[in-house]
């Protein structure tokens, strides 16, 4: 039996010991080919790099001649990289090649009517991306994948200027990245023409595909390949060397018959034992009669608990000093507790439970409760043993050191009184200076403290070259705290920020409250560490961020608050370092990270500084706007899907600047919405499109309805439906566009009220730019607008992909089913319109028909009725 176990387990080891080989060299091969893949698509990447910052400079210098063309592409080419030639087409035509010699008949290639690369170049522009195509086989020999990168340009990036393509040597590719030196151990194969990640193989033999090879991904710019490969000659021609293992299996075999001759020589041995057994029983008897001498002696109580099954035996002294009758009777673990004082009882059974569970060693110190009321302190020591065979036990003392305890109890208050006597003068001055500079809730350092570092650390700028670096912080969403749980929740916050920040400082930087929610932390440094100290202040700065916004649980609610940091250095000032500045420094870059989206840290630095002059510029520019009336709207139309007929035109707010022209809502809504001027520009277009309507009508132009932007400002002025009564609007010719983030499932009473009037006043209601936001079915039902403009986001996909083609569908199913108009926006080409007219859509707006233009453009596009010959 024996014999036929070890031979199974030889076989069976044996199997695994080829199973594991294999896993192993499989693991291996992957290793190999997953650095090939890494530098591939690192070869890759870089060549596409290179060629972006070609791409990049032309959308700066659109009007780039081919001299300038050569001298990029010369430096590109001259890189480490397997660039053959580049070649530019604006407009889709082919204009500049480097390098010229070789390729001057691609010169005048017009992408749009060449068959072979019209519909290449036009994937590159519509999908806004790089697109690489390949291996293809060139014209001048070998092969290569040629990569072509849309340029746009523009203030918004969004005007097309024509393609750039790079054509990249294979081969070179291939040996760049050490794919020849795996022909001698491994056969490989890559799938995955056009980046399409599967598919025929382009290098190797295909047969490899079928003989279950390792593969790995290659990600491409715009795509993947597929990398498969197995050892040289295949799996069947490696494998482990079996003799090894057999002849470990063969000396396991016999280790099992050897013991049985020990066998007899062990029962002898276990004889002797029993014999030296007997002799230290003998013994054990005697010194346990010496030690019970010695205990009686003493007065100390033995206890020994059995903690398997939580049997516990004391002696006669035990039973004594707890205050239980010396009867013998059986104790346990609840004896021990119910005698410990309420104050030490948690103390005592976690000192227990680690030497239990843990230490092994028991040493305690406790009081008792005697049932008379009597308190006794006592001492304890045990250790834990475990016997052969038997349950693990501790073995222990107990004696009283009540006498002990309260003599010590004396000698220390004794010593306390003196100590107290002699301090409190100390501790009262020490007081008066802290609370001086110091704040009273949180025990920060405060402004006045703050000041005297600040002068302090200029003092040693000049003298040692020190430098400072400083946060200020300010709290996020502190007042909606304050407002909504009062002032002890916030107090409560402030605490919690102060621990946060105290927590994640070094012991040498200083930190200060320095107004109601805003901090300071200094750190100074010397000079020859300050560029080191930049990394470190900006982990500093994540890991405060991420302290503070741990929630802070104050009666049962949880204050929530994020904090953004605007850091500031004077590193490199040296003798002009100024503490002011540096504050101010810091303020700004905090102004920027709250402008950010908060819950973030900004550094200061010139760019910065030079943002915010400009801002300040282009604010006081706005103000003078709106006195000069330089706001205006232009007018996108929109048409009927069915007619193409005009039914309305979108007021557009647009900056008439006496310097630099006509500026879209880009160029200057943001900082409008921080001076809180967007309603007063909303206004200055409403009348100016009530006024352009007048004109129209007079004209005999027909130009059935205007719809305006309303801001969410504007929409919760109280103030507005007077100001609209006092303007000359015919019901049905205007309507106010929502976005949809506007209205939510709960809204304030003063939007309810006032979309409710502007109804009243015969206003339509639309909401733009539905289906970027949350709005919900039951919201669309209780606005009841009259249209829904679905984003040209949705829009613009719809002729290629038939999920978001869908999507639109049911869009407009939703708003037909409600008896809402539903309009597109971004209609760029007739395909989006025939796709819309069939989808079932009810108005069309985008650059198929039209551009937005101004009131008098606006009056010649109509009597022209031009959107006929667009369409």
């Amino acid at each position: 039996m024996a014999f036929v176990v070890v031979a199974a387990a030889g076989v069976f080891a044996e199997s695994q010991n080829r199973a594991v080989f294999q896993r192993d060299l499989r693991a291996e091969i992957r290793s190999e080919i997953g650095l090939i893949r890494a530098r591939l698509e690192g070869k890759i990447n870089g060549n596409v790099q290179l060629v972006r910052g070609l791409v990049a400079t032309i959308e700066t210098e659109p009007g780039m001649s081919q001299a300038r063309f050569a001298e990029l592409s010369a430096s590109l080419l001259a890189a480490d990289s397997q660039i053959r030639h580049v070649a530019a087409a604006p407009g889709l035509v082919v204009s500049m090649i480097h390098p010229m010699k070789g390729n001057e008949k691609a010169l005048g290639l017009d992408y749009r009517k060449n068959e072979a690369q019209r519909d290449a170049a036009l994937r590159v522009r519509d999908a806004r991306q790089v697109v690489l195509a390949g291996p293809v086989d060139l014209v001048q020999g070998g092969k290569a994948l040629i990569a072509r990168f849309p340029v746009f340009t523009g203030v918004d990036a969004k005007q097309f200027w024509g393609i750039v393509s790079a054509v990249i040597e294979i081969d070179r590719l291939y040996a760049a990245s050490g794919l020849f030196g795996l022909g001698e151990r491994l056969d490989v194969v890559i799938c995955g023409k056009d980046a399409s990640g599967n598919g025929v193989p382009f290098y190797g033999d295909a047969a490899i595909v079928a003989q279950d090879p390792v593969s790995v991904e290659v990600a491409l710019p715009s795509g993947t390949w597929e990398i498969l490969a197995l050892p040289r000659g295949g799996w069947e021609a490696h494998g482990p060397n079996p003799w090894p293992l057999r002849l470990l299996v063969f000396v396991a075999g016999a280790l099992i018959l050897v013991p049985t001759f020990v066998t007899g020589r062990l029962i002898e041995e276990r004889q002797r034992h029993i014999g030296e057994l007997r002799r230290r029983e003998k013994q054990l008897e005697r010194m346990s009669r010496r030690l019970g001498l010695a205990l009686a002696t003493s007065r100390v109580g033995v206890w020994e608990m059995d903690i398997d099954n939580n049997e516990l035996f004391w002696d006669d002294r035990m039973n004594e000093l707890y205050g239980y009758d010396a009867d013998g009777g059986s104790r346990g673990y609840s004896h021990w507790a119910e005698r410990l004082h309420p104050d030490d009882i948690e103390r005592a059974e976690e000192e227990f439970r680690v030497a239990v569970e843990e230490t092994g060693k028991y040493h305690s110190e406790y009081r008792l409760v005697l049932p008379d009321g009597t308190a006794r302190h006592i001492r304890a020591i045990g250790a834990v043993y475990r016997d052969d065979g038997e349950p693990t036990r501790i073995v222990g003392v107990n004696w009283d050191v009540s006498a002990d305890i309260a003599l010590n109890q004396d000698l220390k208050r004794a010593k306390q009184v003196t100590e107290a006597r002699n301090s409190e003068l100390e501790a009262a001055k020490e007081r008066i200076e802290h609370n001086a500079l110091h704040d009273s809730l949180t025990g920060l350092a405060n402004r006045r403290y703050l000041d005297e570092l600040l002068a302090e650390h200029a003092e040693r700028a000049k003298a040692e070259g020190e430098t400072a670096a400083l946060l200020h912080i300010d709290l996020d969403r502190f007042k909606q705290i304050n407002d909504t749980l009062g002032h002890a929740a916030g107090d409560a916050v402030l605490v919690h920020a102060a621990r946060a920040l105290l927590d994640n400082v070094a012991a040498s930087d200083f930190v200060a409250r320095v107004g109601g929610d805003e901090f300071v932390v200094v750190c100074r440094r010397p000079r020859e560490s300050a560029e080191a100290s930049v990394e470190s202040l900006g982990n500093l700065a994540e890991r405060i961020i991420a302290c503070i916004q741990r929630p802070v649980v104050y009666e049962g609610h949880e204050c929530r608050v994020g904090a953004s940091i605007g850091i500031a250095t004077d590193a490199g000032e040296g003798e002009s370092a100024d503490p002011k500045r540096l504050l101010v420094n810091a303020d700004i870059a905090l102004y920027r990270a709250k402008s950010r989206g908060r819950n973030r840290f900004q550094f200061f630095n010139e760019a910065l500084q030079a943002e915010i002059v400009t801002t300040k510029r282009i604010a006081d520019e706005i103000l003078s706007g709106i006195e000069r009336g330089e706001f205006v709207p232009h007018y996108q139309p929109q048409f009927d899907a069915e007619t193409l007929e005009l039914v309305g035109v979108e007021a557009l707010a647009r900056w008439h600047h006496p310097r630099r022209g006509v500026l879209p809502p880009a160029m200057f809504m943001k900082i409008a919405e921080e001076l809180n001027v967007v309603d007063l520009i909303d206004r200055m277009v409403l009348e100016r499109t009530l006024a352009d309507l007048a004109v129209w009508d007079k004209a005999g132009i027909v130009v059935p309805k205007a719809s305006v932007n309303v801001s969410a400002r504007r929409l919760r002025d109280e103030d507005l439906i007077r100001g609209l009564r006092g303007l000359a609007i015919t019901p049905g010719r205007i309507a106010f566009e929502l976005v949809e983030s506007i209205f939510l499932d709960e809204q304030d009473d003063a939007v309810a009220w006032n979309v409710d009037k502007i109804k009243d006043l015969g206003i339509d209601v639309e909401i733009d730019d539905f289906g970027t936001g949350y709005a919900s079915i039951v919201s669309l039902l209780k606005l009841k607008p009259s249209r829904l403009k679905i984003d040209r986001q949705l829009i613009m996909p719809i002729a290629d992909d038939l999920a978001r083609r869908q999507l639109v569908g049911s869009i407009i199913d939703i708003g037909t089913s409600l008896g809402i108009e539903v309009l597109a926006e971004g209609v760029e080409t007739m395909e989006h319109a025939s796709i819309l007219r069939r989808l079932g859509c009810h108005a069309l707006q985008g650059y198929a028909f039209a551009r937005a233009m101004d009131g008098d453009a606006l009056a010649g596009f109509v009597r022209a009725r031009q959107w006929k010959q667009a369409s």
